[in-house]
């Protein structure tokens, strides 16, 4: 994995035997514990939270839905004192989402510790959380952004801070969070334990891991692969044709979260399965932090059975019932597609992945597959063969109507002198000679020079003024409504 890693292998520590008990930890953390239905470690924190509570840096790496959140909230809980109402412990998060999330499983921890907790991200009244600092919070957790500008009113101070989570490191330091980080880190004048935690650790996270905790102790478990117990299909369809397979796999999963692109493709999308009577809410971050948190209050209590969500939601969104993560656009990178399908098969649970693949993405997958190290089942959609079974029935019966009217066309032939022949002939000259052409005929009516071809989207038979291309493909009605959504 590169230098930072191979200079610390010989204190990675691997198969733990620890249990909860073994860790010493305080009557009222194994309460807690036992409240939330946890009852024996991860590996992940079988092996980082014992490292965690004996002081040391940590550079956690597990796959997604390994229980990284508890690894470093234990010691966090542990380590705080409740008697002192200054900032102990900050966690640093990527989304108000994550932030929520995290929140309320030290929260859940932290009831018999007396500890208090506060929230800090954008879209919420700066002035709340202004009066929830001067409360005297032992812990903090946001993202940032909100965090700096807290930090930068006076209202957050950081002197007594002794506990620092970089939690999704490698979005963290990436170029949308990676200037805030650095400066956020550079205003802590007094250096803190550190824990880092990723399910992915590029090179280039290395390097500045290395920069800036150069003694950490890592802890890597499972080294990015998606969860074994997620079993993950890659289906090739027409791109015409993708809102009907996503439809056809909504029909038979369960709680199922859609992933896109952009924004703008995440309301069309939820939009058009709405109007198909599909129970759909989308998730973007042009959304207001209310609708955002009624979106997954639904989500996480069984209202709404189908999220339809741009990568907002691949990370921090821990709810055990989802039981099929859908690619409806082929993620940027394979580390993103990782965090994608870690949303289901969550602590040792069954899940599935589904990635739809369209043709014009063959080259894109090829080059990200090779990155992945999991096994995956590729298929074409069955809807493509029905598809191409009716485009070989219509080619038929159109290539038995030319002969038909071939044979017309010879018993009416002007040679033969009829009248009916001659009117044919005189009409088909007008609309030669002045480039006219009804709009009947551009819609596959008898008139004019209409080209008999079938719909590239769904194989119906359908007639145009041009002879189709792939360059310039023929749809019918419906289908190029359906092209004007997946664009």
């Amino acid at each position: 994995m590169g230098p930072f890693y191979d200079k610390n292998a010989d204190r990675v520590k691997e198969n733990s035997p620890l249990t909860f008990e073994d860790m010493k930890l305080r009557r009222e953390t194994l309460e807690a514990l036992a409240r939330m239905g946890v009852t024996e470690p991860t590996p992940i924190q079988a092996q980082a939270t014992p490292l965690l509570l004996e002081g040391a840096d940590v550079i956690g790496q597990a796959q997604t839905g390994s229980g990284k959140t508890l690894a470093f909230s234990i010691p966090i809980v542990e380590r705080c004192d409740p008697g002192e109402a200054v900032v102990q412990a900050m966690v640093l998060v990527p989304t108000r989402e994550l932030a929520f999330q995290v929140g309320s499983v030290i929260e859940s921890l932290s009831v018999g510790h007396r500890l208090r907790c506060a929230f800090l991200y954008g879209g919420r009244d700066v002035s709340d959380q202004q009066a929830l600092l001067a409360s005297g919070p032992q812990v903090v957790i946001g993202t940032p952004g909100r965090i700096l500008d807290l930090l930068f009113r006076g209202n957050l101070r950081l002197n007594q801070l002794r506990f620092l989570v970089i939690d999704e490191a490698d979005e963290m330091f990436d170029e949308g969070f990676g200037p805030d980080v650095d400066q956020l880190l550079d205003c802590i004048l007094q250096k803190p334990q550190v824990a880092l935690f990723s399910a992915t650790i590029p090179g280039w996270v290395q390097s500045i891991v290395a920069r800036r905790i150069p003694d950490a102790v890592v802890v890597k478990v499972d080294h990015a692969a998606p969860v074994a117990s997620v079993e993950h299909r890659v289906i090739e369809v027409p791109e015409a044709r993708r809102v009907d397979a996503l439809e056809d796999l909504l029909r038979r999963d369960g709680t199922s979260v859609v992933f896109c692109r952009t924004k703008d493709g995440v309301q069309r999308l939820a939009e058009r399965l709405r109007r198909d009577g599909f129970d759909v809410q989308g998730l973007q971050g042009n959304m207001t932090q209310p609708e955002r948190e009624r979106v997954m209050r639904g989500f996480r209590m069984g209202r709404t059975p189908v999220l339809v969500a741009t990568n907002v939601a691949a990370r921090g969104m821990d709810v055990s019932h989802i039981a099929c993560v859908i690619n409806y656009d082929l993620p940027d990178s394979s580390e993103l597609l990782t965090h994608r399908v870690g949303r289901t098969g969550r602590m040792g649970r069954s899940g599935e992945a589904i990635t739809l693949v369209t043709p014009k993405d063959r080259k894109r997958w090829a080059a990200m597959r090779g990155h992945l190290k999991l096994h995956i089942v590729e298929e074409a959609w069955p809807g493509a063969q029905a598809r191409t079974e009716a485009v070989a029935k219509t080619e038929t019966a159109a290539a038995s109507r030319e002969r038909s009217r071939s044979s017309t066309d010879r018993a009416s032939s002007p040679r033969t002198g009829s009248a009916t022949g001659r009117r044919d002939r005189g009409r088909g000259g007008d609309a030669r000679r002045f480039g006219r052409q009804s709009r009947d005929s551009r819609e596959g009516s008898e008139i004019g020079n209409a080209v008999e071809t079938t719909c590239e989207g769904c194989g119906r038979p359908v007639r145009v003024s041009w002879t189709p291309s792939p360059q310039r493909p023929a749809y019918c009605r419906d289908c190029r409504e359906v092209v004007s959504v997946a664009v």
